[in-house]
């Protein structure tokens, strides 16, 4: 079981009442403003809002809040289309990945945290039902002092040809990974939607490159054409283990706290692992 953890999460995601084209708009600010593209995703264009709610506590605009518990439950995911052009249907793959801390080098592999392939949308959420589980949900668990490590959920298109690789085709533990090596060996299809937040456990111990906040009046009105538009569609043919150890740090750069991400448009919150 993870060690007891005091967490600072700031979740990239957007109250529903907000125009979605802003939403679209901002999440892929906080994205590069937070560097997970490029470090992690080369690029990032959602068609659809990706929300995560760990056991029924959904956070909103800058809310700053700090909890510690003995276990990090599996999020409930929402999907939302970006916009009435898209179509969410099929089957997709789930994952959460560990970009590591800002400016973390990332060049031996990410740590996955889960990975579902088939899992489809009902009512807008993400069921795994009829999945197939590879790396059962294991919550953050960032080495002490390691600073904090950005966690990002990802929905991706998962098509008739996806075929997982050797390695992760069966059920496994939290471990090391290359995510777009995957997403080409595997065959993934167009990534849908993502979130992420940060945490962190203890001091970090060095500094680290600072961030930017995300600004709202510099993010333009997206239009349909800012996001994927038309279908997203995955295929509809038919196609673990939890870590007991807390993930060690991927990177080989100075460790250090960093600023919590300045919002305007996303959610700051805490959550807790053990």
């Amino acid at each position: 079981m993870f060690a007891k953890l005091t967490v600072l999460a700031s979740i990239a995601l957007l109250p529903f009442t907000l125009a979605q084209s802003t939403d679209v708009a901002a999440i892929e600010a906080h994205f590069k403003q937070s560097q997970i593209v490029p470090q992690l995703l080369a690029s990032f264009e959602p068609s659809a809002l990706l929300s995560a709610n760990f056991a029924g506590e959904r956070f909103f605009v800058e809310q700053h809040i700090t909890m510690t518990s003995e276990s990090s439950p599996k999020p409930t995911v929402t999907v939302t289309p970006a916009n009435s052009t898209v179509t969410l249907d099929g089957k997709y793959t789930i994952m959460m990945v560990d970009a590591d801390i800002v400016g973390g080098d990332l060049s031996k592999g990410e740590n996955h945290h889960w990975l579902v392939n088939g899992v489809q949308l009902t009512d807008g959420k993400v069921s795994d039902d009829a999945a197939t589980s590879i790396v059962n949900y294991a919550g953050p668990g960032p080495a002490s002092g390691s600073g904090p490590h950005r966690y990002v959920i990802i929905l991706y298109a998962q098509p008739d040809t996806f075929e997982a690789p050797v390695g992760l085709a069966e059920p496994t533990g939290v471990g090391l990974f290359t995510l777009s090596a995957y997403i080409k060996d595997s065959g993934l299809g167009p990534l849908v939607a993502a979130t992420y937040f940060t945490v962190e456990d203890g001091t970090a111990t060095a500094s680290i490159p600072a961030t930017s906040a995300v600004v709202s009046s510099t993010l333009a009105a997206a239009s349909s054409a800012s996001t994927t538009s038309g279908k997203v569609v995955a295929a509809t043919s038919t196609s673990t283990t939890d870590s007991a150890n807390p993930t060690t740090s991927n990177s080989a750069a100075p460790l250090a706290g960093l600023s919590p991400f300045g919002v305007l448009l996303g959610g700051l919150a805490v959550i807790v692992v053990a």
